[in-house]
């Protein structure tokens, strides 16, 4: 694939993002999201939008016939807990948080969003095999490889960074 080519291809599904969750993206509380640390120096804003982008990359680049919009939507809620999941005040034990917080965005997403249930399916069951129901349609099989995928990246680049700090400073 030449390289005008891949860009348009990037292009397209950014805008096909845009086009099936914009209420998602300019809504308050998801905006809000930017100011709570995912992964590393990643906020949940940010980590939810590239898995919903992998996502869709996934099942196109693998021709995986699935519901878009469906696919699109839960991946950007999938981590709709919309607290500090650092702060042991919000949370308790944070360690814990990987088994819990897919219960609690679930909740928060119905109270803003009809969801349907595949995007319920989504959120439900993103952090299996945590949760110990796995995933039943297509849909959320893609979030929760999309999710892992993300979160690897983005935890070894926090990771490489804070190793290249210490180097630097031993120098």
């Amino acid at each position: 694939m030449s390289t005008s080519k891949r860009k348009q291809f990037r292009t397209q599904l950014r805008s096909d993002m845009v086009k099936h969750a914009n209420d998602i993206l300019t809504s308050k509380n998801f905006r809000s999201s930017a100011r709570n640390i995912q992964h590393g120096t990643v906020s949940v804003m940010k980590h939810s939008m590239k898995v919903a982008y992998t996502s869709l990359w996934l099942s196109r680049k693998l021709r995986i016939k699935c519901e878009e919009k469906d696919l699109v939507r839960g991946a950007l809620l999938h981590d709709y807990f919309l607290y500090d999941w650092h702060d042991e005040e919000h949370c308790g034990l944070r360690n814990l948080h990987g088994f819990y917080h897919p219960g609690v965005a679930l909740k928060n997403a119905s109270k803003e969003y009809d969801l349907t249930a595949r995007e319920e399916d989504i959120i439900k069951k993103h952090m299996w095999p945590l949760t110990v129901v796995p995933p039943l349609c297509r849909e959320a099989w893609l979030v929760t490889a999309a999710d892992k995928y993300v979160s690897t990246v983005e935890t070894i680049a926090k990771r490489s960074k804070k190793k290249r700090g210490d180097k630097e400073k031993t120098r």
